[in-house]
Order: C-alpha cells, then structure tokens, then sequence
C-alpha cells in the first residue's frame, strides 16, 4: 500500500483524471455519470470507496489530478472514512488537489458538530470544501461544474493557473471565536 501521488505520472496531452471517494457510493455514482459527459477534455472518472487504492492496478492507473471527498453529513462513518484516508495522500496533493464535498447539509438531523468537524478539517488542510444537494435532479449537475472547474486548473489545462493558486482563493477557512462585546 504505497502513498498516491500526484507526480507518479506525465500529464496526458488534454486529459484530466478525477478520483471520486465516498464510502456510500449514493451520490458518487451519479455525479460520475453526469462528469463523464465534458466533451472539451478527456475526462478520466475514478471510484472508490475508500484509500488506499490496490496496487494490483497501479502500473495501468492513470495521473490523478484532483481528488474529491464526498462525506454525507447524515453519516458519521462518511466523515471517518475519509479522515482515515487522508493518510494515503502523499502531501503534494494537499497543494490544491484534493477537496472536500459534503452532501446532505440542509438536513436538520445531521449534529452541528459534524459540520464543524468537517469545516476544521477542510481548513487545517487547506482544502477546497464545497456543499452539494443531492436530493435534487439538478444536484448532480451543479455539483459537476463546480469541481470541472476545480479540476480543468488542477490538470494544467487552464493557462497562467495553477492549482495551489485557485485553492488558496477557495480554500476553507474556520472564523475564530470572537466575542461579540468586543465590537462594542
């Protein structure tokens, strides 16, 4: 079981490959199937449910230029699993390739404190964190514009842009406590 890295591979003339972890695989299999359908780059599309990868297929596994984390807030083994994964991330990534998406985040039911968990995780990392509905038809669709967004800079694929660039301008951050007699 060896770190995935984001420099194993050359880049691939106008292709970018996109890795797609969540541990329920609800809202994964259809945000793939919506990311599939980009027609200006070749889209390579990965799923797994959690890391590490197997090294059975590693000598065939393309470059993985982003990799997305969807943890669905009603789910506290959503959240774990993903925490748990991180460690197979060699620290390149954490240079603007990798980001958090929660789904399920309206709901009432989900403990705030799981929000909050996943908001400081997001920002200790500097990470992207973006909020999905996935109980919409057209959550899926939203959702895949925002991370070919993401993941078009994080391939290269858009001139003068890099990937650490566009994460430091997304990047989650946590406000401190702050009193509120102080602005008085």
């Amino acid at each position: 079981m060896s770190l995935l890295n984001p420099f194993s591979r050359r880049p691939a003339l106008n292709t970018a490959s996109i890795l797609l972890v969540e541990r329920e695989e609800e809202f994964q299999q259809r945000l793939a199937e919506v990311l599939v359908k980009e027609t200006a780059v070749t889209l390579n599309v990965r799923l797994a449910k959690s890391l590490p990868l197997p090294a059975a297929h590693e000598q065939s596994r393309p470059r993985i230029d982003l990799v997305v984390f969807i943890i669905n807030l009603t789910s506290d083994l959503s959240l774990q699993s993903a925490e748990a994964s991180l460690k197979y991330l060699d620290p390149e990534y954490f240079l603007g390739k990798v980001c958090f998406m929660a789904t399920n985040a309206r709901n009432a039911a989900i403990p705030p404190e799981r929000l909050d968990a996943l908001r400081e995780l997001a920002a200790s990392l500097h990470c992207t964190l973006l909020f999905a509905e996935d109980q919409t038809a057209d959550g899926a669709t939203n959702a895949s514009e925002r991370l070919l967004t993401i993941l078009k800079v994080a391939a290269g694929l858009v001139p003068m842009t890099t990937a650490l660039y566009l994460s430091n301008l997304m990047m989650c951050t946590v406000p401190s406590d702050t009193n509120e007699t102080d602005f008085d």
